[in-house]
């Protein structure tokens, strides 16, 4: 299980490799958000998301000889790229799993950072689980899970001890913090680095609606799955249910689960172009959406939102823009 001491080494190992993102504010959120708005735009980061910790974290806690097989991974696209450029700092070899229906732009970027990228039909049914597993027995790869693992939550829990020095300095000592959820890693990974650097800092997953098995699964005290594996604008965080690690850690430690639409998404993916110049995914766009259009579901005088990831299609994003003049 991660810990607090596992993030804190991951950030010694992390120093000089991982950016240190900022954080954003703009008079115009807050204004629409009724409060004021704080954003970690995790779309700065190497790779362009979060996923740079927790492939980095994961790939430099192998002992050499290990690591020096190669390593395997699946996603949608952030994790492979983040785990990509890890393998590639390292000069071993990368294999990953990745749906056929992922963005173009994700799998070219993966390919172009070194790694070998094998495809599978995630809409019909094509375990990844199962193709990561037989690759990682035929070629002696080590798997490095997107969100189920200590060393990768360690990672990205990096991003947290950001945000409880970062709040402190803004004056922000009680409050929400709005994370993107897929799987769970970055959410409980921030959580444990609230709970001992920020204790009045509250962590909080938004997903979007259809795909908001941790919300539900928070609520109802177990996991619970999706009722479908794929589908939908936010492809960064569409994931079938929680980790087992993941909602250990979240069911303790954070606060209820926010849903928001693919419409709100849309119009936060504009909002962050027009207001603070960064370029949002779908997926690393839900809590800004959450913070900006659900502010009665929010305590505080402040909120801290994070932009998970930034890796969206042309087609896409000019989808997003043209919302803010429909």
């Amino acid at each position: 299980m991660s810990d607090i001491d596992m993030i804190r080494a991951a950030a010694g190992r992390l120093e000089g490799h991982a950016r240190r993102t900022p954080l954003l504010s703009s008079p115009f959120l807050d204004e629409i958000a009724g409060r004021r708005v704080l954003v970690k735009p995790e779309c700065l980061q190497h790779t362009g998301s979060f996923k740079y910790r927790g492939g980095r974290a994961a790939v430099s806690a192998l002992e050499p000889a290990l690591r020096a097989k190669g390593v395997i991974a699946f996603s949608s696209g952030n994790h492979a790229q983040g785990v990509a450029l890890a393998a590639r700092e390292f000069g071993v070899p990368a294999v990953i799993v990745m749906p056929a229906d992922a963005p173009r732009l994700k799998i070219e970027n993966t390919r172009a950072l070194g790694a070998e990228v094998v495809l599978y039909d995630r809409a019909g049914g094509e375990s990844r689980e199962e193709i990561g597993a037989a690759l990682t027995r035929e070629r002696g790869l080590t798997l490095i899970k997107p969100y189920d693992e200590p060393e990768v939550i360690a990672g990205q829990g990096t991003c947290g001890l950001e945000i409880a020095a970062q709040a402190r300095d803004a004056g922000v000592e009680r409050g929400d913090v709005l994370v993107c959820c897929g799987g769970g890693g970055l959410t409980s990974g921030i959580a444990l680095a609230l709970e001992a650097e920020a204790p009045g800092l509250r962590a909080r997953p938004c997903e979007p609606e259809g795909f908001d098995d941790t919300a539900r699964s928070l609520a109802a005290g177990r996991i619970l799955a999706n009722a479908q594996g794929a589908g939908g604008i936010c492809d960064a965080i569409v994931t079938p249910q929680p980790g087992e690690i993941t909602f250990g850690i979240m069911s303790r430690l954070c606060g209820p689960g926010l849903v928001v639409s693919e419409d709100e998404v849309l119009a936060a993916m504009a909002l962050a172009f027009q207001r603070l110049k960064l370029v949002a995914e779908p997926g690393g766009a839900v809590a800004l959406a959450a913070a900006l259009f659900h502010p009665g579901e929010i305590a505080g005088d402040a909120v801290i939102c994070t932009i998970s990831g930034g890796n969206v299609d042309a087609a896409m994003f000019i989808r997003a823009l043209q919302t803010a003049t429909d």
